[in-house]
């Protein structure tokens, strides 16, 4: 069992965000936390859901994260009892155990919105690319993410950034590289202070019991 308290790095601002993250693989709750951390939120976990409640003073957290392996009934029940006793509370739900990729998931749930100069970006599953729209320069980043072993109780997993850079106005097409697979993979994009997250192949049946 593992339960880390909601804390803050030396990064953090003043007050932070204060993230929960309830998963069950301990590796990935540990690294998760400590990406959050570095990136100054106050951030705990846990991955005894039964006790949940009775760990963490639900009232003064922002944000809960739920991991893919938290069974759905009790994923439901937690969300509801969490909105209760605190209805302002924002969900995520984890899309793999990759913890760089959740850690870029809260970035997308808390981040602005409203990049400037204004853009769009979604993903084109049929040709597996990213289409950005952008009306002015801006620095973009996009990393793919994938599972590399689904072997319990510790997932691997790898990421590749495939750019890094400033785009001009415009409407850019970026591909996903042909090693990333089809399944089991992601992609973030960065641009400004947004964050967007995208499935590029699903998990597969059986490696996760998130719906």
């Amino acid at each position: 069992m593992l339960t880390l308290p909601v804390e803050a790095g030396s990064a953090a601002a003043n007050p932070p965000v204060r993230i929960l993250v309830i998963g069950r693989t301990e590796s990935v709750l540990s690294e998760l936390i400590m990406i959050l951390r570095e990136k100054g939120y106050a951030a705990g976990a846990t991955n005894e859901f039964d006790h949940t409640l009775d760990l963490f003073d639900i009232r003064q957290l922002d944000l809960v994260v739920f991991g893919g392996m938290v069974p759905p009934d009790t994923k439901d029940q937690l969300r509801e009892q969490i909105s209760t006793r605190n209805p302002s509370v924002v969900f995520v739900q984890g899309y793999a155990g990759i913890p760089g990729l959740v850690a870029e998931q809260v970035e997308a749930a808390l981040g602005d919105s409203t990049t400037r100069p204004a853009s769009s970006v979604a993903y084109d599953a049929q040709s597996r690319s990213i289409g950005i729209s952008l009306e002015g320069p801006q620095d973009v980043a996009i990393i793919v993410w994938w599972h590399t072993s689904f072997v319990p109780p510790e997932p691997k997993s790898t990421s590749q950034v495939i750019l890094d850079g400033r785009l001009l106005a415009g409407t850019h097409a970026i591909a996903i590289p042909h090693a990333v697979p089809h399944q089991a993979s992601f992609a973030t994009v960065s641009i400004g202070g947004s964050v967007h997250a995208f499935i590029v192949g699903p998990m597969p049946s059986g490696t996760t019991m998130a719906r």
